[in-house]
């Protein structure tokens, strides 16, 4: 197993906003006085991660695995903004991966093919599910492994530990890879999925039992709401939850981070503070 190294440590106390998450109202923005965020650069053999902590120190505590997008990294807006309640307000450590091919992280020969045939179809206004579902199933095969090594080391730090709760979020390609891990790692006691196509990932949800939150757009014009309803339908877990926003794809709201932050504190055994 390679060894963590990490390779910078620095602390924010701003509140960046998160163009992929616009808020519908100002009053849903995410509070940017409610504490600093360490964030620690680190790499793991080939991968390249961060570690969000919160800045003032709060001893061990619950990691939140957070997977990013597709096309985005781990420093993209929609990870910083969702990383910043679950730090600030429930204490908690989150953790994002660069996927494969993602960030600064050299593409591969397929990478390179799917991502031609991806930005094609776009290009010509033909539907991209199908090249993003092979695609992404791809990814989770990669990433899946890289995600249980990441977790192995980081449970090796005293602030976090090998005993303590831990969960997943991911949205879009974050749930692609996700699900797949979810299903295999014992350690995930909670997940928060959503925005994805079904094809790839319902027989695997079937074997998820975990409590789960669930979010996708009403009208979001590449994933048609049956689809998602779908996945959704799919997972076995006794107690999961479905966050329907009216919307399209780029548009669900900002208050979906401070709504899995409370999730989160329910299932991993810390409370949320106000104003979440």
């Amino acid at each position: 197993m390679h060894a963590l190294h990490f390779t910078s440590d620095t602390t924010s106390t701003t509140n960046p906003v998160d163009a992929t998450d616009a808020p519908k109202n100002p009053t849903d923005a995410t509070d940017a006085t409610s504490g600093g965020v360490r964030e620690r650069e680190f790499t793991i053999g080939e991968v390249t991660g961060v570690l969000r902590s919160p800045a003032s120190g709060t001893g061990r505590a619950p990691l939140v695995l957070l997977g990013h997008g597709g096309g985005t990294d781990r420093n993209a807006p929609a990870m910083v903004g969702r990383a910043r309640p679950l730090v600030t307000r429930c204490g908690f450590h989150v953790a994002t991966i660069d996927a494969p091919g993602h960030g600064g992280r050299p593409r591969t020969a397929r990478d390179e093919r799917e991502i031609a045939v991806m930005q094609e179809a776009m290009a010509a206004g033909e539907p991209v599910g199908p090249i993003v579902v092979r695609y992404n199933a791809h990814l989770a095969e990669r990433a899946v492994p890289e995600w249980r090594a990441t977790l192995d080391a980081l449970q090796q730090l005293p602030e976090i530990g090998d005993e303590g709760p831990v969960g997943y979020y991911g949205l879009n390609m974050g749930t692609a890879i996700g699900v797949p891990l979810t299903a295999v790692e014992p350690r995930i006691t909670a997940a928060v999925f959503g925005q994805f196509w079904p094809e790839s990932l319902v027989e695997t949800a079937k074997r998820i039992t975990v409590p789960v939150e669930f979010a996708l757009q009403w009208d979001d014009e590449h994933i048609p709401r049956e689809a998602g309803l779908a996945l959704f339908d799919a997972f076995a877990s006794k107690e999961k939850t479905l966050h329907a926003n009216a919307g399209r794809h780029k548009e669900l709201p900002r208050f979906e981070a401070d709504s899995a932050a409370r999730f989160f504190a329910r299932h991993l055994g810390r409370s949320a503070t106000a104003p979440v």
